[in-house]
């Protein structure tokens, strides 16, 4: 299903999507497709469009990273608590031209009282893995957001 605007998912994919994915205008300017969202394992497709390539007509990396890190996000965010990144480390292994279907796929490797540590692996259209992610969460206090509530109010952002 495929994340087209904010509109778009409220009115036709409220329960479907998680709310999480529901505010996030960053899958939503990507134009990410979430495939598969279950505990613990999440994949999530994108096209690479013009506008997401570098000076030297590649994909810029820090998409790829923003894609596996949305697949991260999915994947560590089994239950109604709200887990964060503790930090991310990402392997570039090949170039991505326009045109081109990216997946990635997350796993859960291990998750222990308050952390875990997730593996995605961003592959193309012809199976080549491009890019691998490795994600360290920390599942945290912080109350989730209000469902409906985009505009980062409560959030503390201004």
């Amino acid at each position: 299903m495929a994340i087209d605007s904010m509109e778009d998912v409220r009115a036709s994919h409220e329960g479907e999507l998680r709310a999480m994915l529901l505010r996030d205008r960053v899958a939503v300017t990507l134009g990410l497709q979430l495939v598969v969202d279950e505990p613990g394992h999440a994949v999530i497709t994108m096209v690479v469009r013009d506008d997401m390539l570098n000076g030297f007509d590649v994909m810029h990396g820090g998409l790829i990273f923003s894609l596996a890190d949305t697949a991260f996000a999915v994947a560590c965010n089994e239950d109604e608590q709200v887990t964060l990144a503790a930090g991310a480390e990402i392997s570039f292994l090949r170039p991505v031209r326009i045109g081109q279907q990216l997946t990635a796929t997350a796993v859960r490797r291990t998750r222990t009282g308050r952390s875990g540590i997730y593996d995605v692996q961003v592959v193309d259209e012809a199976g080549h893995v491009v890019a691998e992610f490795r994600g360290r969460s920390r599942t945290t206090r912080l109350p989730a957001p209000a469902p409906g509530n985009s505009d980062g109010a409560d959030r503390g952002t201004p």
